[in-house]
């Protein structure tokens, strides 16, 4: 028999400024369960674990989460007010049974020290103190709103680890594909305010999903030739003249009324570049080019050729500097020795993370417009600035609306459609994937594809890094830069390994007010170390078990696979297994890899 869930919610329904954000929403969430809450940029999925999470009360609906049961909820914003480090912020996330250590643990396991002061963290450094209070309690349901905003490769990739092994209830939203797909085993659909359920990954969520849209599409046209029908005989029909027929005339109007509230699918975005005349076959060249700041290599002795067509990924960890070596190729920076050239006819398109281009006072309309003008013009024709930004899901009475109030996802679609509306045959994407949804991800891996001049593009999303680059360029640390051919997943197979953290991250930041009595401890710390670094041991403690599951989900897969009536029985299950038994070998084959090395590391630093 079936646990009871830990959390439900039932019938819950909110509405926001007079319109309908949440309709008819369910959740139920088992012990041990794994489930992403899919949906559109505005659909409500935050709302929504924020009233799972109980900060929200819903207009109408219940909601019930069985006695005893702990619930820890990261948000996208989260509060770090009153609180004088880092570590002080995870700590007042435990409880009374609780282990402490777990807080410095987890803070030294995502790059920090403790002792930041939260008034002065990055992004990224936000989105980790945050992770570290939420996971170190271990409590029965995690709510995870974002997670993998601002992290690093390496971050995600530990994150995901971790996750994999906690004991906690999952609920997870997140934009990218391969997180989601790695950790669920349960899809929650959030679609014009209702909830709909399948108890599978997120892997099939998408085929499912347009199935139900061809359904609805359907039932729509059924529906219209019904009405078509009925007005017919309103207008001609004898019987109808002559008697009146009340019950049928009602029942035409119940068809009205139906198509007159039926909520279709959210419009989609359409995106297209603005092309600039072709640029030369050499995009642009680097030839034993090195960059250096305050003494630490940020490039280092790097020759590199671009052509027209090329589309390259630049990966690595946060502060290795990706930002610094865009810069260096695109010529916005000079090398301190070396020469990087940019070849004939280039024009260049940046789209920054930051997202500085974008000026908060300034309405959606004069950011695409400059101001004075109420039209566009994109790929040699003028349009409306209104018909524009409708193709970015933007509504037009938001023509005025000043871009500070936008949503995170809604300045990072402004910033897309303004970058696309500048013609260009070199486009520099910067981390173009935070806070958009899957479906505009789709998009914008479609318009890159399609787009004819030359791609260099900075991302920490996997699948996306999968989708668009024929080359990745990856940090080796110390400023040495190496190229490999493919996407993500062809550099990991090539290089044995994904992309590491920096070595320094997992070290004290505050190094200058140590006791000037003992200058010794701090000095020797880059001699050669005598044993594994304090991830390398967690990871090789963890990964017999991963290996073990892996193994396990094998041969589950292999014996239903094994059953010669399978194909025959349901074509898309056999697909479906097919697809998950090659993700599991490959997962499979990187994680005795992956243990192999650091056993032989292990055994090499100790002797």
């Amino acid at each position: 028999m079936a646990a009871p869930p830990l959390l439900t919610l039932q019938d819950v329904a909110l509405t926001f400024g007079g319109t309908p954000l949440i309709v008819q929403a369910d959740l139920a969430i088992a012990p041990g369960e794994r489930a992403c809450l899919v949906g559109r940029n505005g659909s409500g999925k935050s709302t929504l674990l924020r009233i799972a999470a109980g900060l929200i009360e819903p207009d109408r609906g219940l909601r019930f989460l069985q006695p005893g049961a702990t619930v820890r909820y990261l948000a996208q914003e989260p509060d770090f007010s009153g609180f004088p480090t880092t570590l002080a912020f995870v700590e007042a996330g435990l409880g009374p049974g609780d282990e402490p250590y777990r807080a410095r643990y987890l803070l030294e396991s995502l790059g920090l020290t403790g002792e930041e002061d939260p008034a002065r963290l990055s992004g990224g450094e936000t989105r980790r103190a945050a992770l570290a209070q939420a996971l170190a309690p271990e409590p029965d349901i995690l709510l995870l709103d974002e997670p993998t905003n601002h992290l690093d490769l390496p971050a995600i990739e530990w994150l995901e680890a971790e996750l994999k092994g906690t004991r906690s209830a999952l609920v997870l939203i997140s934009h990218d594909r391969r997180f989601l797909e790695a950790l669920s085993t349960s899809t929650i659909w959030l679609d014009r305010g209702v909830t709909r359920r399948i108890e599978q990954g997120f892997g099939a969520f998408e085929a499912w999903r347009d199935a139900f849209f061809e359904e609805e599409e359907r039932e729509r046209h059924k529906l219209e030739r019904r009405i078509a029908a009925e007005e017919d005989w309103l207008r001609y029909g004898v019987t109808a003249r002559r008697k009146r027929n009340v019950k049928r005339l009602a029942g035409l109007h119940e068809l009205r009324r139906r198509r007159r509230e039926h909520r279709g699918p959210v419009g989609s975005i359409s995106m297209t570049a603005s092309e600039a005349e072709a640029s030369g076959t050499l995009v642009a060249e680097a030839v034993r080019a090195t960059k250096s700041y305050d003494g630490r290599p940020i490039v280092r002795d790097l020759s590199l050729r671009i052509h027209r067509g090329d589309r390259l990924g630049i990966v690595g960890p946060n502060g290795a500097g990706k930002t610094t070596l865009v810069n260096l190729l695109t010529g916005r920076l000079a090398p301190d020795a070396g020469t990087v050239r940019l070849g004939a006819n280039v024009t260049l398109n940046l789209l920054d993370q930051r997202r500085a281009a974008l000026d908060p006072q300034r309405s959606v309309a004069e950011m695409l417009t400059g101001g004075g003008s109420d039209s566009v013009t994109v790929g040699g024709q003028s349009r409306h600035v209104v018909g524009y930004m409708k193709d970015f899901l933007f509504a037009p009475e938001q023509a005025r609306t000043p871009v500070g109030v936008l949503s995170g996802g809604e300045r990072n679609r402004l910033l897309i459609a303004r970058a696309l509306a500048t013609p260009a045959n070199l486009l520099v994407f910067d981390e173009p994937t935070n806070d958009l949804d899957l479906e505009t991800l789709d998009l914008l891996q479609e318009m890159l594809s399609d787009f004819p001049g030359t791609l260099i593009l900075v991302s920490h999303d996997r699948d996306f890094l999968d989708r668009v680059v024929d080359t990745v360029l990856v940090s080796e640390g110390e400023g040495r830069w190496t190229a490999y051919a493919g996407g993500y997943s062809d550099m990991v197979a090539q290089r044995g390994a994904g992309v590491e953290a920096r070595r320094s991250e997992a070290k004290p930041a505050p190094r200058e007010p140590a006791p000037r009595a003992t200058p010794k401890a701090p000095r020797a710390e880059p001699a050669p170390r005598r044993r594994l670094g304090f991830n390398e041991q967690h990871e090789l403690k963890t990964l017999p078990g991963r290996i073990a599951a892996l193994e396990a989900a094998v041969q589950k897969l292999s014996t239903a696979l094994a059953d010669p009536t399978l194909y025959a029985r349901d074509p898309a299950r056999f697909e479906t297994i097919s697809r998950g038994l090659a993700t599991a070998e490959a997962d499979l084959a990187a994680a005795e890899e992956r243990w192999l090395t650091l056993e032989m590391r292990r055994e090499e630093l100790e002797g």
